[in-house]
C-alpha cells in the first residue's frame, strides 16, 4: 500500500526570512485542498511565521508543534525549531538569518534521511550568507549530495523542458577542466533513469549540448567535442541510451528542437538555466535527481526587492510542491512495477 494525499508528509525549509520563501510557503497553503494531497510540516517557528504571515496578508492556518512526532494530519504544521526571537527586515542581506535558514535546512533534511518526512521542498536561501564553519556549500544541492545516497545532479524541470547539467556551480574558466567523458556518462546515466523512475518516461530521448561555440566548428573554435564528447555520445548509445548530439546551443533552442527531446544535458550552469528560465521561469522548477531521497524547490531566489509586500507569485513553489509528490508516487509505482513486474502488468 502507498501513502496517498495527507499521508504524504512534506517538510519544507523556510529559505531566507527576510525574503519571499515564507511568503510563498503560506500561499501555496492558503487553499485548503493542498492538504488533501500532502501534510506539509514547516522547519521553522510558529511566531516568526505568523509574523510573516500577517506582513505577507496569507490567511494559511497555523498548527505549531514541537516535535515531529506531533505532526497532525491535513494541517499546515509548523514544527518550532527554536524558542528566541529573529529580527527581521526584509529585503535585507542578513547573516544571522542567513544561519537559520540553515539550520531549518539541515533539521530538514535530517528528517528526510531518517524517514520521518517522505519529501523535501526548499524555499530560496542566499548563497553569500548561509557560509560559515559548519556550512560551507555553495547551495542546497551541494549538501545533499554529501548527506544523501547517490550522485546529485541539477535538474530544472517544466511541463515543456527538461535540463540537466554536468556542471552547475563551477566557474567559467574552469568548466572544460571539469568536463570528462566519465562525467558525461554519470550525468547522463542519472538524467535516463531519472526520467524513467521519476517521470514515467519508457524510452527517454536526450540531447546533449557541446561545450564549444557551434559544438568547435570541427576543432577550430575548441577541441573538447572532437577530442572526447562525440565518442562519449556514441558509447553512450552503444549502451542503449537513446541521445544525440553534441548540438550548437543557439540554433538547439533557437529552432525549438528542444521539443523533440525529453531532457536536454548543459554542459555549464548558465548554458542549461538561461533557455531554461527565458522559457521556463515561473513555472519551472529544481529537481536534485540521482538521489534516494525526493527534493524540488522554485526556480527563484530570495527576490529582496518585493520581500515583505506581499506581491510574491507563489506558482513555481506550489509546482515545487505538485513535482515533489508526483515523484513520490512515480517512484512507489516504478518500484512496485520492478518488484512485480507480472501483476502490475496484469493490473493495467
Amino acid at each position: 500500500m502507498f501513502k496517498k494525499g495527507e499521508n504524504i508528509i512534506l517538510g519544507i525549509s523556510i529559505g531566507d526570512m527576510n525574503g519571499i520563501g515564507p511568503e510563498v510557503i503560506l500561499k501555496t497553503f492558503e487553499d485548503n485542498r493542498m492538504m488533501e494531497l500532502c501534510t506539509p510540516v514547516v522547519f521553522g517557528n510558529t511566531k516568526l511565521l505568523s509574523f510573516i504571515k500577517k506582513a505577507a496578508n496569507c490567511t494559511t492556518a497555523i498548527h505549531g508543534i514541537d516535535s515531529l512526532d506531533q505532526i497532525q494530519l491535513g494541517k499546515f504544521n509548523v514544527l518550532n525549531l527554536w524558542k528566541e526571537g529573529v529580527n527581521l527586515d526584509f529585503g535585507t542581506l542578513d547573516d544571522n538569518v542567513g544561519k537559520y535558514a540553515i539550520k531549518s535546512f539541515v533539521a530538514a533534511t535530517d528528517a528526510l534521511k531518517e524517514g520521518h518526512i517522505d519529501a523535501l521542498v526548499t524555499a530560496p536561501i542566499n548563497k553569500y550568507n548561509i557560509q560559515s564553519e559548519d556550512f560551507s556549500f555553495p547551495g542546497h544541492t551541494d549538501y545533499l549530495n554529501q548527506e544523501l545516497n547517490g550522485n546529485a545532479l541539477m535538474f530544472m524541470v517544466s511541463d515543456d523542458l527538461k535540463v540537466g547539467l554536468v556542471t552547475d556551480h563551477v566557474p567559467l574558466h574552469l568548466v572544460s577542466q571539469t568536463i570528462t567523458p566519465e562525467l558525461i556518462k554519470q550525468k547522463v546515466h542519472t538524467i535516463n533513469t531519472s526520467l524513467i523512475q521519476d517521470f514515467n518516461v519508457i524510452k527517454p530521448r536526450i540531447a546533449l549540448l557541446g561545450l564549444n561555440p557551434h559544438s568547435g566548428d570541427n576543432g577550430i573554435i575548441g577541441t573538447e567535442e572532437k577530442d572526447f564528447i562525440n565518442n562519449t555520445v556514441k558509447e553512450l548509445f552503444d549502451e542503449n541510451i537513446i541521445i544525440y548530439g553534441p548540438y550548437s546551443a543557439d540554433a538547439f533552442f533557437g529552432s525549438e528542437q528542444y521539443k523533440d527531446f525529453d531532457a536536454v544535458v548543459a554542459c555549464y550552469h548558465d548554458q542549461g538555466l538561461i533557455p531554461f528560465k527565458t522559457l521556463s521561469f515561473g513555472s519551472g522548477i529544481n529537481f536534485t535527481a540521482g538521489l534516494d531521497k525526493i527534493r524540488t524547490s522554485p526556480d527563484h531566489g530570495t527576490a529582496y526587492d518585493i520581500a515583505g509586500k506581499g506581491k510574491a507569485d507563489f506558482s513555481s513553489f506550489k509546482n515545487a510542491v505538485y513535482t515533489a509528490l508526483d515523484i513520490y508516487n512515480n517512484r512507489n509505482e516504478y518500484k512496485q512495477s520492478i518488484e512485480n513486474p507480472l501483476k502490475v502488468s496484469n493490473s493495467r
